[in-house]
């Protein structure tokens, strides 16, 4: 059999019931099939399920989160995407499952939209909204190309035979078929998440206004430029933070409160990713957490096991440590913390003691400064004590010495240990190395705030890019910093700066890379704050190589091109 560019079908489908979109198994889809009003619902709750392979498990977080200015490879890291190492090649696996996943469901998406015309016996209304939310999706998927790719095929029809030919789109056409889909997407859908009848998961106006400002911001800084996109962006944002009260949106009093577990429905919320503990498509340990699995719980957890007083538990996690924050993230990003609440509410800096494995006993003599309650030979802490802290500042050697839990100051952070970043925990698993059930927030308010304040920067308006990152800014002085204090002037204002708030506020969720190419800032930070990526990155890294399976794929016609100096 000849080999596909284009990966059509999907065996998992979600079926939308109850409260949440729930995954039922389901038969293959075929392309008579998106011509019956099942069919048609069947098709879009697969182009839904498609997002499970991008939010949750490991290849989009890694291209996303790994060699950035904020992290850098942990011990179980990837070296090559962390590092920029000469074995960073277009034969990456990460590279080529996003590419393949989101070709895989924008095939869905397009059958839906072609389709939709010839189903009989459907309301209109519903099938206008669900042509939308599959434009959505499409515009989504397109969007993870354009930006990590530039220049890609652009599908706008639906192929149910394979091909063995294939061309790119230069990147702003892509960009217009996105604007396209969203403009026609807001016209349809429901209001926002908080509209009475919609499901969580579900795209909704408000999710697709927050991507059409995304999506003015990127281009802006592309090739693909347009003169009024920051402008556009701006104008997308602002209207749809302003209507936000109305559709019952707005930003948690509490920075901490939104990425509690059980909350990811909250108000600020604009669009999830749905997991589910459903074996048949959430995995299970046995298959040791692959395919659609959410994984995010584990990614960050450093090998807190092998010290003293500690064991794995469903509460810490399985310590995959892909990545450790770079120190700029931890000592410069973060440092104002006495205002702002934010770092002790993105990291676990503690570990209490779970086991009575090596606990280490007092010497004799006892060290100077040691509690009134140390004894020689006795253990220093017990179950439930603090077994480890990480201070987030230098403490004397001797302090440290004195102290009878493990005292980790920044100087000592490894790849093995390290602060913890805790958005995306689950305590609620039913086993230690199961994956998450947790939904994944994509898109949050928070963010569409400072898209207008980045916006408005960019165009020349500092003054009017203040009030977005004050409002952000002051929610993160609760409960106990001062407000006014974390106020900043237009003077204060610069492209770095905006970068760094981002960094403050979305810390780990899934856009630092893209951000930093957006901003034409990817070499510059990456040089100054990741030693392990700061000598090997280069020009060509501003991209992502072309899969070498999608070239490999391309046997008829003219050579699938590579990106420059790939």
């Amino acid at each position: 059999m000849k080999k596909i560019i284009i990966f059509l079908f999907v065996t998992g489908l979600f079926s939308g019931c109850g409260k949440k979109l729930i995954e039922n198994p389901m038969s293959i889809l075929t392309p008579e099939f998106f011509t019956t009003a099942q069919g048609f619902d069947a098709g879009l709750n697969a182009a839904y399920a498609g997002n499970r392979w991008i939010w949750g498990p490991q290849d989009f977080y890694t291209l996303t989160v790994a060699g950035t200015d904020e992290f850098k490879k942990g011990v179980d890291g990837n070296t090559e995407l962390n590092g920029y190492t000469s074995n960073y090649t277009p034969s990456a696996g990460n590279v080529a499952n996003v590419w393949k996943y989101c070709y895989t469901y924008i095939n869905t998406c397009n059958g839906l939209v072609d389709n939709a015309p010839g189903i009989s016996g459907m309301d209109s209304l519903l099938k206008k909204r669900m042509v939308g939310e599959a434009k959505f999706l499409r515009a989504n998927y397109y969007f993870i190309l354009v930006q990590f790719w530039g220049d890609v095929t652009l599908n706008k029809n639906f192929q149910s035979t394979p091909t063995t030919s294939a061309t790119r789109a230069p990147m702003a056409d892509v960009y217009d078929f996105i604007i396209e889909d969203l403009n026609a997407a807001i016209a349809v859908l429901p209001a926002s998440p908080l509209t009475a009848g919609v499901q969580p998961g579900r795209a909704t106006a408000a999710a697709a206004m927050h991507l059409l400002a995304k999506v003015y911001l990127a281009r802006a800084g592309s090739s693909a430029k347009k003169a009024d996109d920051y402008r556009n962006a701006y104008a997308t944002a602002t209207a749809l933070i302003n209507s936000s009260a109305s559709s019952g949106l707005g930003l948690l009093p509490d920075f901490g409160k939104v990425f509690q577990e059980g909350n990811e429905a909250n108000m600020e919320v604009l669009w999830s990713i749905q997991h589910t503990s459903n074996l048949a498509y959430n995995g299970s340990p046995k298959q040791d957490n692959r395919d659609m699995d959410n994984l995010l719980c584990h990614l960050w957890v450093p090998q807190y096991e092998n010290q003293p007083g500690m064991q794995r538990d469903v509460f810490y996690g399985r310590p995959y440590i892909r990545v450790i924050p770079t120190r700029w993230l931890t000592d410069t990003a973060f440092a104002e913390r006495v205002n702002d609440t934010r770092y002790n509410k993105t990291f676990q800096t503690a570990w209490i003691c779970n086991s009575l494995k090596l606990i280490p006993t007092w010497p004799n003599p006892l060290p100077p400064g040691a509690p009134a309650s140390a004894q020689p030979g006795q253990p220093k802490f017990k179950p439930g004590d603090t077994a480890i802290f990480m201070p987030g500042h230098e403490v004397p050697d001797a302090q440290i010495k004195a102290t009878p839990y493990q005292v980790i100051p920044p100087s000592k952070y490894v790849p093995t240990l390290a602060p913890t970043l805790i958005k995306y925990f689950d305590t609620k698993r039913s086993d230690m190395n199961a994956p998450s059930i947790r939904p994944i927030i994509v898109y949050r308010l928070a963010d569409t705030y400072l898209i207008a304040a980045e916006a408005a920067f960019m165009d020349g308006r500092p003054a009017d890019a203040v009030p977005y990152i004050n409002a952000v800014r002051r929610r993160a002085a609760y409960p106990s910093g001062d407000p006014q204090a974390m106020e900043i002037q237009a003077s204060d204002l610069s492209l770095d700066y905006i970068l760094d708030e981002r960094s403050r506020e979305l810390c780990g969720e899934l856009v630092r890379w893209l951000d930093l190419v957006r901003t034409g800032k990817l070499l510059s930070r990456i040089r100054l704050h990741n030693t392990d990526a700061q000598a090997n990155i280069q020009d060509k890294h501003v991209l992502r190589p072309i899969p070498q399976t999608q070239i490999d794929a391309t046997t008829t016609g003219p050579v699938y091109p590579q990106n420059p100096l790939w």
